[in-house]
């Protein structure tokens, strides 16, 4: 090989390696035991030090907090109670204020291969893309079920996306997972960071925040995480009860880039094919899902009309509805002034 070719790329690889150095990996946990082992050993492969994994534990009752001080990471443990999904993840970004760049992921998500995070930050040469996910690959043993919403959610190929993306994807052009992404750090400042009253889909106010302010968004294809679950109807009518919640919090979100209606729609078609070439026996269940889904995410548009009791029971977040709260508090005086 010739010197000129050489060099550049000693250059490039220099290059991702200072920027590998700069990046904070922060991941939530809870009882994670049982994921340990693997998220473990595929941190482990990522050329990253144990120091720049910081493990925010909401007071596990397992031996995670032992595992994570015996690996090396750094660890903050905050009561149960006290945990939220924008609030954790700002709080965490606060306490690695030396990284250019934060990768958040799940104790459940392990990365697959030994290149997952370089290709991630990779897209961060592009300086005007402030934010990218990655994939996420179903695991061995998953249903057809698990299967397609990993295919269908998460391409084989990689894009970018901007504001002007919304006139031909609509909401898509907001999708975004916390499961396994990564932010550059003044974009994530610049536009407020996490909301820290977000039940849930916090990635999503960010990723749409992004987008109107100038940025872009990434996807990369080359960046995979493992991670799927088989879901039941309780976690599905809860999760999109939850979404729906969310969504009518931040309505400013669908008025921008259009409602959730035709994704939902080309994801059941999609399905529906899928299953009756992979495993027909599966579309019963999907069908119950699906009406699990509609169901939670119909409710939760009605949120202003249920008490706060009614919210807990149906809510996957029940410690988010606890009375006190201030985002609840802050909630209804905006629903009271808007009534």
């Amino acid at each position: 090989m010739s010197a000129a070719r050489v060099l550049p790329e000693i250059a490039i690889r220099a290059a991702w390696n200072a920027r590998l150095r700069n990046t904070g990996i922060v991941i939530p946990t809870y009882n994670a035991g049982k994921d340990w082992n693997r998220l473990r050993a595929g941190l482990a492969l990522q050329g990253i030090a144990p120091e720049q994994v910081l493990i925010v534990d909401s007071s596990s009752t397992d031996d995670t907090r032992r595992k994570a001080q015996e690996a090396g990471y750094r660890l903050i443990v905050i009561a149960k109670a006290q945990f939220g999904h924008g609030k954790t993840r700002q709080m965490a970004a606060k306490q690695i204020p030396w990284a250019e760049t934060l990768i958040y992921m799940t104790q459940d998500a392990c990365p697959q291969g030994k290149d997952s995070f370089e290709r991630l930050i990779e897209v961060f040469d592009d300086p005007q893309i402030g934010a990218a996910y990655g994939r996420q690959v179903a695991r061995e043993d998953a249903s057809a079920i698990e299967r397609h919403a990993r295919l269908f959610n998460y391409s084989a190929s990689s894009y970018v996306r901007d504001f002007a993306s919304r006139e031909v994807y609509g909401f898509g052009a907001t999708f975004f997972s916390n499961t396994f992404a990564a932010y550059r750090t003044r974009a994530l400042e610049s536009v407020g960071g996490f909301r820290k009253d977000a039940l849930v889909s916090e990635e999503v106010s960010v990723a749409a925040r992004m987008l109107m302010a100038g940025w872009k968004i990434a996807y990369c294809a080359e960046a995979a995480v493992i991670h799927s679950h088989r879901p039941t109807i309780r976690h599905q009518f809860s999760r999109y009860f939850d979404i729906a919640v969310q969504h009518g919090r931040e309505q400013w979100i669908l008025d921008t880039f259009g409602t959730v209606g035709n994704r939902g729609r080309a994801f059941v078609a999609s399905e529906l094919k899928y299953l009756l070439a992979n495993d027909w026996k599966e579309i019963p269940f999907a069908v119950v899902l699906t009406l699990a889904k509609w169901c939670g995410y119909k409710a939760g548009r009605c949120e202003k009309s249920w008490p706060l009791w009614m919210k807990k029971a149906l809510s996957g977040q029940p410690g988010y509805w606890r009375v006190g709260n201030v985002s609840l508090v802050r909630q209804g005086a905006a629903y009271r002034s808007a009534d």
